[in-house]
């Protein structure tokens, strides 16, 4: 490929600016005039694809809205959403926050519209200003250089990218069917463990209505044992044993199961309210909020500090092998839940979160499969209760809700089972996420070859894009004079 050594591009070609090459369109209007068109705002338009998503008419609309014709470039101009560019084939209106390129006789739209998607452009474009929610305006890039190439050239470069995007993205859709497939298979198997159809039963296991009767049983002598710390006589007290479920409406459990409630295997304890007393004091602690509690994940990048007292502390303070819910979310991701593993030592919780503290006899890694069973088939859900956008799992809710129990010697197979699965399953997510983030980066090669000008032959036989530069300078006085005559 032989290059022009002054400006840097192929021969034929000619570096310019967009300025040069590109026409703003300033046509305000009121939708209400134009009711019958459609009208596309900046959440119509999908990011990174060059797609538009939907639209709604423009009669829904109230604010000032942009005229654009089938043929004009859209360019979002409101950060962070500079990736969103179009080019519709349809008239309409659009919001104020796109800036529209007229279309033109000598560039192609789509030629500017996917150099105006490109990451080198769009890197730029984000750098222009600071600040919450800035703009960027056509007078801060309308001297960016612009690469010019033939007409002819500039359609045999889109139709180019078009073909090699159409496969990327029906490979992408395909990685994100498997995905999908992922998250139902997920589901399938954390609805066999809690189902105990994961793996066999062992007639020699003890029944689980033997365990049970014996967790009851300790988590009596360990009530005493605190009253009688605590300087009474527990014999003089009553007792509230935890509730049993109710099993009329609740599906047969395996032979050697039986149904419990979350209260019965485990202590139940929301965290503490933050208030602007505690935002100081003298017993500082870090603790875990809804923020810090993913999917079977603890993220600690963002841990915050409040005041808890020694005696708050022991009711509020984590342990090895704790499991924290989402208390409030919002309804999809209520109940999220997640095993502490001691990620931020001496930390106390919220009472955006639930703790369940398994007895002894139930594995925190079984009940955490439990619970992720319930997130998945929409248990969890079930239970909630809205307070304004907000679902709340409810402690109360929470810790009489029916749980699966079998032997300590299944749940241990359970457990190795899930995560001999969900391991392989992590790992494939794994590369088909690396494999769609890649796709994106080839996405951007090829927009780097194209405007570079190694994506086509060039055709000496093209007109050069000097004399069409000439063309559109004439093109753009003569627009001028009529205006000013």
């Amino acid at each position: 490929m032989k290059y022009d050594s002054k400006n840097l591009v192929p021969q034929g070609w000619l570096s310019t600016t967009i300025d040069e090459v590109a026409n703003v369109s300033r046509h305000k209007c009121n939708p209400q005039d134009y009711p019958e068109l459609p009208f596309i705002g900046l959440e119509h338009v999908e990011p990174r694809t060059t797609r538009i998503a939907g639209f709604v008419p423009a009669s829904e609309m109230r604010s000032t809205a942009n005229y654009f014709e089938a043929g004009d470039v859209l360019y979002s101009r409101l950060r962070p959403y500079l990736n969103k560019v179009v080019c519709p084939d349809f008239n309409g209106l659009c919001s104020s926050e796109f800036i529209v390129f007229k279309k033109s006789e000598d560039v192609s739209s789509k030629y500017l519209m996917y150099f105006l998607f490109s990451s080198d452009f769009v890197s730029f474009a984000s750098h222009l200003n600071t600040g919450d929610r800035p703009r960027v305006d056509f007078e801060q890039f309308k001297t960016y250089s612009f690469p010019l190439p033939p007409l002819s050239e500039q359609h045999r470069i889109v139709e180019v990218i078009e073909a090699e995007f159409t496969r990327l993205d029906a490979g992408v859709a395909a990685l994100k069917r498997l995905r999908a497939n992922l998250k139902r298979y997920k589901a399938a198997v954390l609805k066999a463990a809690a189902e105990g159809k994961l793996v066999p039963q062992d007639p020699n296991d003890e029944p689980a209505a033997t365990l049970l009767k014996r967790i009851l049983r300790e988590r009596r002598l360990k009530w005493e044992a605190d009253q009688r710390a605590k300087g009474r006589d527990p014999q003089k007290l009553k007792y509230e044993e935890p509730k049993a479920p109710n099993t009329e409406a609740l599906p047969e459990l395996p032979e050697g199961w039986v149904w419990a409630t979350i209260q019965q295997v485990g202590d139940v304890q929301l965290g503490r309210q933050r208030a602007p007393q505690h935002h100081s004091g003298e017993f500082m602690r870090p603790y875990l909020r809804v923020a810090n509690v993913f999917e079977d994940r603890i993220d600690v990048s963002d841990v915050l500090e409040m005041n808890f007292t020694p005696s708050e502390y022991e009711t509020y303070r984590l342990f090895d092998g704790d499991i924290l819910l989402n208390e409030g979310q919002s309804l999809e991701l209520v109940g999220r839940p997640a095993i502490y593993r001691d990620e931020v030592p001496g930390a106390c919780f919220q009472n955006t979160l639930v703790r369940f503290r398994v007895a002894d006899g139930l594995m925190p890694e079984y009940a955490l499969s439990i619970f992720r069973a319930y997130l998945h088939n929409g248990r969890f859900q079930r239970i909630a209760r809205w307070t304004t956008n907000i679902a709340h799992l409810g402690a109360q809710r929470f810790a009489v809700l029916e749980f699966p129990l079998p032997s300590l010697n299944e749940q241990r197979k359970i457990v190795d089972k899930v995560e001999e699965l969900l391991s392989v399953m992590r790992f494939t997510e794994k590369l088909l996420v690396f494999n769609i983030k890649r796709a994106e980066r080839l996405r951007q090669a090829i927009l780097r070859d194209a405007y570079a000008g190694r994506l086509v032959a060039q055709d000496p036989n093209d007109e050069p894009a000097a004399e069409l530069l000439k063309r559109i300078q004439k093109a753009r006085r003569q627009r001028t004079d009529k205006r000013t005559s």
